[in-house]
This record gives structure tokens, C-alpha cells and sequence, in this order.
């Protein structure tokens, strides 16, 4: 088993939907790593076409049509593109983050317990109730996602323990893959969604036709809102039978690829060459077969086995 299949299999001990079981099943099984493999054979070949160009470089050729590897590099850059795009497997094993934002009093932790289906967060009609982040792992639909309750936002006001906790308030907005505004209409950050969470009360502020209008005390509407959350949820993590690769990962097939490309283009045979080493050795980072401390500490953090 090498690292790649071995990260897989971590994630897939810890996975708690079908979801993910699906998506890293292919990877525990080595469909990634023999792709990555045969990636790594070809630009060996083109390595040593590399060499043979080297030793005849000194021949005159004349105007030669391009190398048939420069063609064949270009071709797996492509692939690797599609690797890269895919969402990453850490959003896939962490969840995506829906932050619940707003100004104080407007329904975020009771929005919060409701999706939970728990007390998991004070309500109070005292502005200011919630103090800090609060995180709460959920499965909605097979999909994992990460509910975040946050402080209300206010410019104004509040002692210094809530005035911190806006801050990180409004630090978790940059981190949020979806964001649910419960404040005034179009108030809130870019493409987050509207919600008007208390329309069971008359007074409540109404929001436009393109807004979740949800009950967190009769849970009229709530049911709308998760299904889009899941909706939203499939199209943002990997598919099964797409590849998810992690951040780390991610870090060394980019190398990998940007060597790959600079060698397709380059000139000067030698460099060429230097940039496939590198390449080679970015996907056998990728592999284990080389190793690092840092990853050598991450791969002996998740499991239970000693150095």
C-alpha cells in the first residue's frame, strides 16, 4: 500500500456518510495511484528522449518537426488539470462550512438548533447571547457538512468579550464555503443566501421571493432550506468515481505539473531534463516513495502506529 492509498484509507475509518465511503473508495483501492504511475512512466520515457536528443544534439538535424514528447507532457498536464480541479478531499472529510450570520437577535442559534434538531446553542432575546464560534459536525442528506453559529454583527455596541467575538465572526465568513445571511435584505456578503428566519411571527422583516422564508419554532420551510444546502453540498464535493485528492497532495501534483509544462516548452535540452526530475520526484512525493519528516509526521498523526 503506498501513501496515497494509505491517506484514503485513513479517511475512509473516519468517514460517517455514504457520501464519502463512495468518493475515497477508489483511491483506498489504488485507481489513483496507478494513474499517478502511469503518469510518472511516461514522463520517465519522456526523460529519457530527453537523454537520446542530449546525445545527438550535436548532429546537424536540420528544422525537425517537434518532439513527439513535448506533445505527450502537454497531454498529461491536462490531466493533472482535471486532479486540481476537483474539489479537495479535505473539504470532503471536514464538511463544508455553513456559517450563520447576521445581526444580533435575528435568528441565528435558534436556525442552528433547528437544523441540529438540538439545543446546541443559548437563545436569548438578549443581543449579544452568543460570545463565540460555535461548530457542530451534521450529515444532511449523506452529505457532511460543518454548521458554524456566529456572533451578531454590529458595528456599534457590546462589551469587549462580544466585540471579539465579531471578529471572529466576521473572520468566519472568509473561511465559510456557504454562507446563510439572516440579516436585512441584501445587507449581507456576496452570494449569500437570504434567509428570513422567524416568519412565523407577524412583525417579521419579509424578504423577496428568492429567500428561504424558515420557521425555526413551527420548522415550516426548514425543509426547503436543507434540501438546497444538499443540493449545494453535491455540486461543491467530489463525485464518486472522481478522484479527490487533499491539500497536501494538491501542493505536489501542482509542482509536478508546472515542471511538466516548463519542460514542454523549454529549449535548452537540460533544463528540460531537470524539470522532469523534478516532476518525478514531486509524484513520488505523492506516492511515499520519497519521503519527508512533515509528511512522515502526518501519516504517523492519523494512525496508530509507531514510528
Amino acid at each position: 500500500m503506498d501513501l496515497l492509498e494509505a491517506e484514503a484509507l485513513g479517511d475512509m475509518l473516519s468517514a460517517e456518510t455514504e457520501l464519502q465511503r463512495a468518493v475515497l473508495a477508489s483511491s483506498a483501492g489504488g485507481a489513483a495511484s496507478s494513474r499517478l504511475a502511469e503518469w510518472r512512466d511516461e514522463v520517465l520515457a519522456a526523460s529519457a528522449a530527453v537523454e537520446q536528443e542530449l546525445d545527438f544534439s550535436d548532429d546537424d538535424q536540420g528544422d525537425l518537426p517537434p518532439a513527439p514528447w513535448r506533445g505527450a507532457l502537454e497531454g498529461i498536464a491536462s490531466q493533472m488539470d482535471q486532479w486540481l480541479a476537483t474539489p479537495s478531499a479535505d473539504r470532503l472529510r471536514d464538511g463544508l462550512r455553513i456559517v450563520l450570520a447576521g445581526p444580533p437577535n435575528a435568528g441565528k442559534s435558534s436556525l442552528f438548533n433547528a437544523v441540529l434538531d438540538e439545543a446546541a446553542a443559548i437563545v436569548s432575546p438578549i443581543a449579544g447571547t452568543t460570545r463565540d464560534v460555535i461548530e457542530r459536525p451534521i450529515a444532511l442528506g449523506g452529505v457532511p457538512f460543518l454548521l458554524v453559529d456566529t456572533a451578531g454583527l454590529r458595528g456599534e455596541g457590546g462589551d469587549e468579550i462580544e466585540q471579539l467575538g465579531i471578529m471572529r465572526a466576521e473572520g468566519e465568513l472568509g473561511r465559510a464555503d456557504i454562507i446563510l445571511w439572516l440579516g436585512p435584505e441584501g445587507e449581507g456578503p456576496a452570494e449569500a443566501l437570504e434567509v428570513a428566519s422567524m416568519s412565523d411571527l407577524e412583525d417579521a422583516a419579509r424578504k423577496g421571493e428568492g429567500a428561504f422564508h424558515v420557521s425555526s419554532t413551527t420548522r415550516d420551510g426548514l425543509a426547503d432550506l436543507i434540501a438546497h444546502l444538499v443540493a449545494l453540498g453535491r455540486e461543491r464535493l467530489p463525485k464518486p468515481g472522481q478522484v479527490a485528492v487533499s491539500r497536501r497532495q494538491k501542493e505536489r501534483l501542482a509542482d509536478a505539473r508546472e515542471s511538466i509544462r516548463r519542460a514542454a516548452i523549454e529549449d535548452d535540452l537540460l533544463i528540460a531534463g531537470e524539470a522532469l526530475r523534478q516532476a518525478r520526484h514531486a509524484m513520488d512525493a505523492m506516492l511515499g516513495t520519497v519521503a519527508t519528516e512533515d509528511m512522515l509526521d502526518a501519516l504517523f498523526g492519523r494512525f496508530c502506529i509507531g514510528k
